[in-house]
């Protein structure tokens, strides 16, 4: 009797916070896992070697700037097909436009949006293949709303809305699904800008009383990649009711 292939996934942005939640649930619905970071590869690596030591799957872990053309065409000649794509590399910038430089902005832009259009350029071809596939955003409620001071952060991910609900049209007929998740505040290192009594105000103004936490965008991701094949184009917001 044939052993049914598993599942693989490819996680940017892997080694910490969401990206790291998101590997673990993966990985404990039994998914191989392609997980990508810039610099913190003994992060990335621990991480690699706790999920096959505990799950037994195969994990594999590349470190670059996910920007890099050229190395992601590299990495995709690793994997031969690819059932979930999930582009969660992000970085922010927080004060005002007029003191951030034009190199600043690319890099925002590169990392948060031009870094996905990559990854589901050479990501959808594998997956039409098969007839099938999942491609989940990582976005923020501030790509619906803006925020003062995050100018060019809420420009990308507008964008990445944009382009979930543009490609979403563009798979369907594939039986490919392309959903976004906004997220709200969430308990990871790109909110440590603020001091604690920044937080206890931000908090004031969400229903729930409280942060996110990185298990809880997990679920949703996982939830995303079930076979509903019926939900696709749609930026689903997990921010405990503040918009």
């Amino acid at each position: 009797m044939s052993v049914p292939e598993r599942r693989k996934a490819l996680i940017t942005g892997a080694s910490r916070g969401i990206g790291r939640a998101i590997a673990k649930m993966l990985a404990s619905a039994g998914c191989d896992l392609y997980m990508t970071c810039h610099k913190n590869i003994a992060m990335l690596e621990r991480l690699a070697e706790e999920l096959r030591k505990r799950y037994r799957i195969k994990c594999y872990c590349y470190v670059f700037s996910i920007c890099d053309e050229d190395k992601v065409i590299e990495m995709y000649h690793d994997i031969p097909y690819l059932d979930i794509l999930v582009n969660n590399a992000g970085i922010s910038y927080i004060g005002l436009l007029t003191d951030m430089t034009y190199q600043q902005w690319q890099e925002v832009i590169d990392t948060n949006l031009n870094a996905c259009f990559l990854t589901c350029r050479y990501a959808v071809p594998k997956m039409v293949m098969r007839h099938q596939g999942k491609i989940i955003n990582i976005s923020s409620v501030w790509g619906t709303v803006g925020a003062s001071m995050e100018v060019a952060y809420s420009a990308s991910k507008g964008g990445i809305n944009a382009f979930t609900r543009a490609l979403a049209k563009e798979l369907a007929p594939s039986n490919i699904q392309v959903n976004a998740v906004a997220c709200g505040m969430i308990d990871t290192d790109m909110n440590k800008c603020f001091d604690e009594e920044e937080i206890k105000i931000l908090i004031q103004e969400i229903p729930a009383d409280r942060v996110g936490h990185p298990e809880e965008v997990a679920e949703l991701v996982k939830l995303l990649c079930t076979g509903n094949e019926y939900l696709t184009g749609q930026i689903i917001t997990l921010d405990g009711g503040w918009t």
